[in-house]
């Protein structure tokens, strides 16, 4: 056989991504530089702070990629890198390397779309793993940035079913934990406190959808919590945690704990039981109209243990794919495997290319 090498940069966000993928299964090298820390202190991502931290790691980071796969610019069919969606500071600053990198060495550029490199990172570890995603699949796309139903189909063809009319679930997770007061990012200490709670020990409800009923909208469950908080005086509780917040290292997962009392605790059990409930309503719902003989979940939220055990346990006629923790967030290997598609129909991009903050992937 021969080896086709690709080498992935993404950098669409706050991680700085570089990796090396083989013929489209194989990881040779998978570097990610996060900025969490940089991020935490103000509660959610500060784009010209993200921008800065993408220039002081993206050589280095390039660079340990080519090295642990041991590769050379030379043995490379490609150079693909993320255009779009995404903070277009974050964006320009991977894009300019990629296109330094392929002007220099003369290997092709292959623009990819962030979104369908989410959907490639279960792709890639499904092949790894032996098994092949059935077409067409129903993709569930779900992070800070974004919450999509995508129909795809043979060929990596992709039609949008649905998605978030305001707030993405990633999103409300990060919202909630700040008002509670708890740090950045929100998602991992709610999946980590939601099991101490009861999840049925407040009711939430979702306005009806008009219009496509596929779509998603999050930002009413965002307003019902902060009602439950404004009615019950949970400011000494929220003070004390975001005190814990700012000591002189992050607490751990069992300090937030101790800090959260019971009613919170089941406030955060039914707010994650209610997002994962309409992610997963909706996600069934659009695959049973379109046939679908299997349900891909992608993204930083596909880390939640609670959206995966409910849907391992959904009882499903179709196989549910998750990434592994690793490939769940941002990474690079995601936009290497998603370009070699692209690769054998020869869609190389221009050096000219412009970044898309609002790319749209159907």
């Amino acid at each position: 056989m021969k080896v086709v090498r690709i080498l992935g940069i993404e950098s669409s966000c706050d991680e700085t991504a570089a990796a090396v993928v083989e013929n489209a299964e194989v990881v040779l090298s998978s570097v990610v530089a996060s900025q969490m820390t940089t991020h935490g202190k103000y509660g959610g991502v500060v784009p010209e702070l993200a921008s800065r931290e993408h220039l002081r790691a993206i050589v280095p980071v390039v660079r340990e990629a080519l090295g642990l796969a041991g590769a050379r610019l030379e043995d490379l069919a490609a150079i693909a890198v993320t255009t779009g969606p995404g903070l277009v500071g974050s964006l320009l600053v991977g894009m300019t390397y990629a296109k330094s990198l392929s002007f220099a060495s003369g290997v092709p550029l292959i623009a990819v779309n962030h979104i369908e490199g989410h959907i490639h990172s279960v792709i890639l570890e499904a092949r790894r793993a032996g098994t092949e995603v059935a077409f067409p699949a129903l993709a569930l796309v779900v992070s800070g940035g974004h919450t999509h139903l995508f129909e795809v189909r043979e060929g990596f063809e992709y039609r949008l079913l649905g998605k978030t009319r305001d707030d993405a679930a990633g999103e409300a997770f990060d919202k909630v934990a700040k008002l509670l007061g708890f740090s950045y990012p929100g998602g991992p200490v709610i999946d980590f406190l939601a099991p101490y709670g009861d999840p049925n020990a407040v009711r939430f409800t979702f306005a009806r959808m008009k219009g496509n009923a596929s779509d998603f909208s999050f930002s009413g469950l965002k307003t019902a919590v902060l009602r439950w908080v404004e009615a019950r005086g949970m400011e000494s509780e929220i003070a004390a945690r975001r005190a814990l917040r700012r000591g002189p290292s992050p607490p751990t997962a069992e300090e937030w704990l101790a800090a959260t009392p019971r009613a919170t605790l089941d406030l955060l059990a039914s707010f994650q039981h209610a997002v994962i409930r309409e992610l997963l309503t909706r996600a069934v719902a659009a695959a049973e109209r379109m046939g679908a003989r299997a349900l891909i979940v992608s993204g930083g939220v596909a880390c939640n243990t609670g959206l995966r055990a409910a849907a391992a346990s959904a009882g499903l006629p179709y196989p549910v794919f998750f990434p592994s923790p690793g490939f769940s967030t941002d990474n690079a290997a995601m936009i290497a495997a998603a370009a070699f598609p692209k690769l054998e129909r020869n869609q190389f991009a221009r050096l000219d290319i412009a970044a898309d903050a609002g790319l749209t992937l159907a």
